[in-house]
């Protein structure tokens, strides 16, 4: 059963906030939506696309503001990078490694942080979308493996837009004119119908489309109100 406490921020977290709040705010004009919808305390799995580079900062933030402190499935080769990599570690995030005899570790590794009440984001895409349109691409079957392991923690969709304008593929970095960046939070999702499911493949499959399509959604729901 998920612990009910909510973990404190030690000093790499409010580092982090220290470097990202202004950032964020150098860079993009930042809008949220629903925050309320992520609770207060308790495991929470939150499934966010991935538009740029600039994501995990700006989700950051809005995790932060929501009052929960955000702990990233992030992918093993920006903990080697200078400062970053010693903030990424000190702030306990998640090395994902992939292709590797230790890629189930960083599963391992979020299904504990979520049953000790902690609020964890993925990506379930992997990598930034490829697609032209910046439109969610289907997505690797990790988020459904979390959501299955753990059927008493809520799955959040969260639809973001707009910093691939500032940040894109490939690092082509335009900050000027600063763009707005929004994002919303959608619904819990009721995954109770496979609670007592076996996870084969193509359960797996099923449920991480599911997810996407609620995250795909609220990118939808943004886009629209554009």
């Amino acid at each position: 059963m998920t612990r009910a406490h909510k973990p404190k921020a030690g000093f790499w977290i409010r580092l982090c906030v220290v470097i990202i709040y202004p950032l964020d705010s150098l860079l993009f004009k930042l809008r949220w939506h629903h925050l309320d919808r992520i609770p207060a305390s308790g495991g929470v799995l939150i499934a966010v696309n991935h538009i740029s580079q600039a994501d995990t900062a700006t989700m950051a933030r809005l995790i932060w503001q929501s009052g929960r402190i955000p702990r990233f499935l992030i992918k093993s080769s920006v903990f080697g990078w200078p400062v970053i990599g010693r903030i990424m570690a000190g702030a306990g995030q998640i090395p994902v490694r992939r292709s590797s005899s230790q890629a189930a570790d960083s599963l391992r590794a979020a299904e504990q942080a979520l049953r000790e009440g902690e609020c964890v984001i993925i990506y379930p895409e992997g990598t930034i979308t490829s697609d032209p349109d910046y439109w969610p691409m289907q997505a690797k079957t990790g988020v459904a493996r979390l959501a299955l392991a753990c059927p008493e923690v809520p799955v959040l969709p969260i639809g973001q837009w707009g910093a691939h304008r500032t940040l894109r593929r490939g690092g082509r970095f335009r900050p000027v004119p600063r763009h707005r960046h929004e994002a919303s939070v959608g619904e819990p999702l009721d995954l109770s119908k496979y609670h007592d499911v076996e996870p084969t493949a193509e359960v797996l499959r099923t449920v991480t489309d599911e997810i996407m399509a609620a995250v795909t959604a609220q990118v939808e729901w943004l886009r629209a109100a554009e």
